[in-house]
């Protein structure tokens, strides 16, 4: 391409000079559009460096615009940094980076005005050489002059012994003169030693002198006292005698690490906070009680505070009473036990008037109660913080911090500990609401279970009651003894569903008609099944379990019914076993039925009455739990019903974590029968339902008698004699079996008339019973009673002796 055009020099001249620089050079022509304005260039020469730099033929770049070799100059900056240049008359320096497959490192760009274009000089900043004598070294020099760092390089001179004694300055670029406030002319060829010392308390001939003989690169920052400066300097050692300085002025990146380091503190500090808070609110949330509360004020709030000492003064009939403190001295507490809320004491102001005050020094504290005989003393406190303890527009009282030195409350602390003393009122008024309401289901609870059991002759019996409910909330759970007779007595054990005070209420009602039905001489089955009659009535929805005993100690025996209820647990001498018992629904079921079982009670034996809690939840089985508690029975020392009670519950029986209230009753039985035959007596209501109840009675003990072969005749017998008891007199029969050398079954009723055998047709349904009686009884027969009534009894042979008792 010809480079003779208007607007250029001497083209031959250029040219020569351009191919001879061992660095890339480039002559590049102007683009203009119509109204002259420059919108490219075109690449018009390149010398062989320039070729070697860009890593392509010169013949494929030469021609060609910048647009078309290098689209993104247009918006990297350069295209408008060549215009300028071209336009402005006025050259110009770039210093790039580049990470690219045909070409990497640092390299300096040279631009200078040039004819209607410019000539550009490139320079791969990474080859340069420090020789002063090469032409590299010559590059180097004119790199460093246009650096954006002071440098210096220095060289020793030494004294007849080798020593150096200063430094001569044998270069420094323009930034490196300029930072030192003065000019290159002024500090080529002068020494270290010539300078003024250095307001930054630093010797720079000494840190050279240990460089240049130790060879170690010595670093560090600088702050001028006088401009506060900061700089940042390097010392290394070159060659023999010489050492190079490069310094700059790093004061803005300086200022920006500390605003940054403010900022991150800042950033830390909120954070900080919002972490004390989160663990202030889970330990606040988390108490439930008072004391609690106080404990995590103490535990949290102060730690997080950064408190020495904290207090919490709550307000009761218009004084201040003193509720906690931690970190106090003795004499600060009992002046803080209780002030008036006119007292001038910071403290009773906030609880009077729910503003914070902050006492940020000792003598602050002194002023805010001026007369010494009435103040507070402060103790080892120098500052406290006065909160209020206010939450839903009431002022429960004052929290107060203090710390151990003076200190300033800014905003964001003071924002902080209002949001303490929130949190902590929040959670101080649900414990004292809490703690109202646990006393008052601790008295509702203590109202529905019996305040004191009867004493019973011939038996001992202990209760153990472990509520699991919390709050207002009431456990179902009851228990009672009642005292039915000089030898009989009624044990009762039983659980309402739910835990509230309706259940409560459910629970009381049956206890108490159960005791009422009890007394008024109705069988267990009797009670049980008016019970539920009552249940019905009264709460349709609820439902109840329940165990009934009706104990006959003088004689050994004893009737129970149960109603959907775990059955008892019997200790006879070293074994124990859960009762084999006839079970019904649970109490609050339509149309329920209820049938009783009896069974031996000898004397010694224990009986344990309980509840499920004891036994069972959702993810511990009835019969893991059963299967426990036959084991604890079984290993239980002794026959104290008491240390019966505490060892089933320290034997780890049934779930290791409760989730329901438990109940225990035992019972251990120390009556001796009398002498003579065995018996068994039981009272029935005249009534039609008492017939299969005495005949379940009959069943059962002569089955636990062992009289198995003379159960089914008996019971046939007793069928007949107590229908015809029931169907022609009033009132309650009593059926009596003595078992000796003969089984002696009696019905006592209250009618003299004697029983009447008359003929019976053989198609007809009654008339029958005597004749059976006569058929199949041993021996029969009635006898009148004093007054009035009669006893109808019968015996039968037995097939086997009686065992003994």
């Amino acid at each position: 391409m010809s480079w003779d055009m208007p607007g250029f020099p001497p083209a031959q001249d250029v040219r020569a000079l351009l191919d001879a620089d061992p660095h890339g050079c480039a002559l590049a022509r102007s683009v203009r559009a119509e109204d002259n304005t420059i919108v490219d260039f075109t690449l018009v020469y390149l010398n062989e460096a320039g070729g070697r730099f860009l890593g392509r033929p010169r013949a494929e770049l030469i021609g060609r615009t910048y647009r078309e070799l290098w689209p993104d100059t247009v918006t990297d900056g350069t295209l408008p940094l060549y215009r300028r240049v071209v336009e402005d008359r006025v050259p110009a320096v770039r210093t790039v980076y580049y990470d690219r497959a045909s070409v990497a490192g640092h390299f300096e760009f040279r631009i200078v005005p040039f004819g209607d274009g410019f000539v550009a000089r490139f320079v791969d900043l990474t080859k340069l050489t420090i020789g002063l004598e090469t032409e590299g070294g010559a590059r180097l020099y004119e790199a460093l002059d246009a650096a954006f760092d002071g440098f210096t390089l220095l060289r020793a001179e030494r004294d007849g012994s080798g020593a150096i004694v200063d430094f001569v300055c044998e270069y420094v670029n323009q930034i490196g003169a300029k930072l030192a406030g003065s000019s290159v002319e002024d500090l080529v060829g002068r020494r270290i030693s010539e300078r003024s010392p250095d307001d930054a308390g630093f010797d720079l001939l000494e840190c050279c002198r240990e460089v240049a003989d130790g060879g170690r690169v010595w670093q560090q920052q600088l702050t001028s006292r006088a401009t506060a400066q900061v700089w940042e300097l390097k010392i290394v050692r070159l060659d023999v005698g010489f050492v190079a300085v490069s310094y700059r002025d790093i004061t803005g990146q300086v200022d920006q690490q500390e605003r940054l380091a403010r900022s991150t503190a800042q950033i830390h500090a909120a954070a900080d906070r919002t972490a004390a808070l989160q663990a202030v609110t889970a330990a606040l949330v988390a108490a439930s009680t008072p004391d609690e509360v106080y404990a995590a004020l103490e535990a949290v709030v102060r730690p997080s505070a950064g408190g020495s000492g904290i207090a919490v003064l709550l307000v009761e009939d218009d004084r201040l009473v003193l509720r906690y403190h931690a970190g106090y001295e003795d004499e600060v507490v009992e002046q803080l036990r209780e002030l008036p809320l006119s007292h001038p004491y910071p403290g009773a102001k906030v609880s009077a008037g729910g503003e914070p005050h902050y006492v940020g020094s000792p003598a602050e504290f002194v002023e805010a109660q001026p007369d010494p005989d009435a103040a507070v003393s402060g103790g080892s406190r120098a500052a406290w913080a006065f909160l209020p303890l206010s939450t839903g527009g009431q002022v429960l009282g004052a929290l107060v911090i203090g710390y151990g030195q003076p200190r300033e409350f800014d905003d964001d602390e003071r924002a902080n500990l209002m949001a303490f003393s929130r949190l902590g009122a929040q959670a101080l008024q649900r414990a004292l609401l809490f703690q109202a309401q646990l006393s008052l289901a601790a008295d509702l609870q203590r109202a529905l279970l019996p305040a004191q059991l009867p004493r019973l002759s011939g038996a001992r019996h202990a209760v153990r009651y472990l509520p699991w409910t919390h709050g207002a909330d009431v456990g179902g759970d009851w228990y009672d003894v009642i005292h039915l007779g000089p030898d009989t007595a009624a044990l009762v054990i039983g659980d309402v569903a739910g835990h509230n005070p309706r259940a409560a209420a459910t629970m009381g009602q049956l206890r108490n008609a159960l005791r009422a039905y009890a007394v008024d001489g109705h069988t267990p089955a009797g009670v049980m099944q008016r019970a539920n009659q009552l249940l019905l009535r009264l709460a349709p929805d609820a439902m109840a379990t329940c165990c009934y005993l009706e104990l006959h100690l003088a004689e050994g025996t004893a009737t129970a019914v149960l109603a959907g209820h775990p059955p008892p647990v019997l200790r006879v001498g070293g074994d124990a076993r859960c009762l084999r018992l006839r079970t019904g629904p649970p109490l609050g079921v339509r149309d329920a039925r209820y049938l009783d079982s009896s069974f031996l009670l000898p004397a010694g034996a224990g009986l344990v009455l309980y509840t499920d809690g004891l036994v069972e939840d959702r993810r511990y089985t009835l019969d893991q739990g059963l299967a426990d508690l036959c084991a604890a029975v079984r290993s239980a020392p002794g026959h104290d019903p008491q240390v019966l009670a505490d060892h089933i519950l320290h034997a780890g029986v049934g779930p290791r974590t409760r989730s329901d209230d438990v109940a225990i009753l035992t019972l251990t039985v120390d009556a001796e029968p009398p002498p003579g035959p065995r018996t068994a007596r039981r009272i029935f209501r005249g009534e039609a339902a008492s017939v299969p109840a005495a005949r379940r009675f009959a069943g059962d003990i002569l089955a636990e008698w062992g009289q198995a072969a003379v159960r089914e005749n008996a019971c046939l017998l007793l069928d007949e004699v107590i229908t015809n008891a029931i169907q022609h007199t009033v009132g309650d029969v009593r059926v009596s079996m003595l078992l000796g050398r003969r089984l002696r079954v009696e019905v006592r009723d209250g009618s003299p008339r004697r029983p009447d055998k008359r003929p019976f047709d053989i198609a007809g349904e009654t008339g029958r019973g005597l004749h059976i009686v006569e058929r199949l009884a041993t021996a029969w027969g009635s006898e009148p009673l004093r007054g009035t009534g009669k006893t109808v009894w019968f015996e039968l042979e037995l097939a086997t002796a009686p065992e003994g008792r």
